[in-house]
This record gives C-alpha cells, structure tokens and sequence, in this order.
C-alpha cells in the first residue's frame, strides 16, 4: 500500500507519517512550495502520476480565534479549495480509500455537551470560527457525497482541541494551549510577575494529544469497511475523536503555569472574547469501535515542553 499524507509538515500530519513509517508503509509526501492544493490542476496532475492506495487529507489553514476573526476569507476559500482538489482529483485517480480530518467546531455554539456526531447541522455555528467550521463541514459532505454516488470509501475524522511536538506556537495566531505554552513560558524568561490569559477562563476544553490522533486517524482508516459502516450512517459518516473529558481554561492556565515553572499570578482579560461556552466530544462511537486515547494531559502537556524547550529557536514567530 501506498499512501499520501497530505499536510506532513503540519502538527497532525508529521505524527500521522511518523506512524505510517515505523509500521513500514510506504509514503509520499509533497511540501507546499513543491505542490499547492489550492491549484486544481495541479493537484489532478500530482494523484494521477503518483496513483496512491490511500489518501489521509489533514492539510488545512488552521488558526486560534484572533487568527479566524482576522482572515475569515483566507480560512474558507483555502480550506475548501484543498477539500475540493484532493478529494475530488482522489476520486478521479482510483485512490480507494481516503481519510479527513475535520474539527470539533463542526458542532453548533448552543450544542449540548457532549457533543455527538448527530449535533451536525442543528443549530448556529460558533461566529468566531464560522468560515473555517463550514469548509470542515463541507469536507464532510464531500466525502458523504462521493460514497453515495460513487461507491468509494471516504472517512471523515473530528478531533477535539489537539496539542504535541510540531504545534504552532506563534504568539498571535496560534490555538490556546501552544500560546499560553508560550507565554507562561516566555514570562518566566523574562522574569514577569503576571501573564495575561484572554477571557474569563471559565469556557471548557477538551485536549487530545497529536500522537493519539494519529493513532485514531489510521485505526479509523483501517477498520473493515462493514464494521465501520455499521457504526455510521451514509448521511452522519463522521467519527469524533478525542478523550471524553474536559478542562477550564483557568485549570489548563494554572497547569501550565505549573509544568513551565511560572510563580507569578494570572489575569483574565474579559474584554477578549472566551469563543464557545464549552467543548467536549461525544466518542462513544469510537470507543465503542475498540479506541480510547491513552495520553493524560499533564503527561502530555510536559512532553510538548520538553520539546517546545528543544525547539524554540526555529519557532514561528520567534
């Protein structure tokens, strides 16, 4: 078997291909300068040269609420025209089987929580996010649609909030666990008293670490198809993917403060927006396929320091 990591270099998509290559499967790979999924003709030209077996789509425009309220156009035209080219050029190339990966922000702002893949399309989205959630609700249909009519087996993915070693830590435009990383870790650096944390610390998230969502992404890929049909439904094919539990951002601040050795105090900036109310996956459907996440989230908060501490210098936004 041979297949495409689109998106390699990217947190998800290194730990994706990392996995693939220690189980001995063979990969390609291409960067952004050597291949841009925005340009259709390109993409076309690359699946059908290459005719992988597999194709596990996680490149994306990612980035943290200020990120999305600032460049809403670029987060809905990229995304979707990267879901458009590969998964369609995929069909077109006889790739068998393909997998993307989403986000919880699919899920309505008011969904009850835990949130089930059945909230899909219920209710009004998240604003802050609004374009990037569309695109990913998009990839979804796409998929749905495309093993409707046509009879290939595309998967879809969603993970809750993910961190690990490769993740962006850009002082601006990354999610909030990389970015309070940073800056709790920057303070103690710098030999600051305070460190500011947006909003009121009251919203919850949930925290998958990158290493179990590659290994749920290629247990998901792999399952026999009619196990994995059973489990779905041709119009709510998707699976959630992350650990069931969840956390207030003023516990993730202070944790954090804690594993970057920070003694200082904390002040929440309420005039920053919090985003959603709250954020955790319902993965009994998962769980119930025979996967749970093994990371806990001090562990895998100290592992992504120790490697954030190894690699700051070639950081975004260093």
């Amino acid at each position: 078997m041979k297949v495409y990591v689109a998106g390699h270099r990217g947190m998800v998509g290194s730990a994706i291909l990392r996995r693939l290559q220690a189980q001995g499967v063979a990969t390609v790979t291409r960067t952004h300068a050597e291949l841009d999924l925005t340009d259709q003709a390109a993409v076309r030209g690359f699946l059908q040269a290459e005719r992988p077996d597999a194709v596990i789509l996680a490149a994306a425009k990612v980035g943290g609420i200020h990120a999305n309220n600032t460049y809403p156009a670029d987060f809905i035209y990229e995304n979707l025209m990267m879901e458009c080219n590969v998964i369609h050029q995929s069909f077109a190339a006889g790739v068998r089987r393909l997998l993307f990966l989403g986000s919880s922000c699919i899920y309505p702002r008011a969904v009850a929580q835990p949130m089930a893949e059945e909230a899909l399309l219920t209710g009004v989205l998240e604003p802050t996010n609004e374009p990037y959630a569309i695109a990913k609700i998009a990839g979804i249909k796409l998929c749905e649609s495309y093993n409707r009519q046509h009879g290939t087996d595309y998967r879809s993915v969603m993970p809750t909030n993910l961190y690990g070693p490769g993740d962006n830590f850009h002082p601006a435009n990354s999610h909030v666990m990389p970015a309070m990383m940073r800056r709790f870790h920057e303070a103690v650096q710098e030999g600051r008293d305070e460190v500011v944390v947006w909003g009121t610390g009251t919203p919850r998230r949930e925290f998958l670490h990158v290493d179990d969502m590659a290994e749920a992404s290629l247990f998901v890929m792999n399952l026999d198809r009619a196990v994995y049909e059973a489990n779905t439904q041709p119009m709510l094919s998707h699976i959630n993917v992350g650990t069931g539990e969840d956390v207030s951002i003023r516990d993730l601040a202070e944790l954090l403060a804690e594993v970057t050795g920070f003694k200082g105090r904390l002040v929440f900036d309420t005039t920053k927006p919090d985003g959603t109310p709250r954020k955790l996956m319902d993965v009994s459907r998962l769980a119930a396929m025979g996967w749970r996440a093994r990371t806990g989230l001090r562990d895998g908060i100290e592992e992504t320091y120790r490697w954030f501490l190894q690699n700051s210098d070639g950081l975004r936004g260093a």
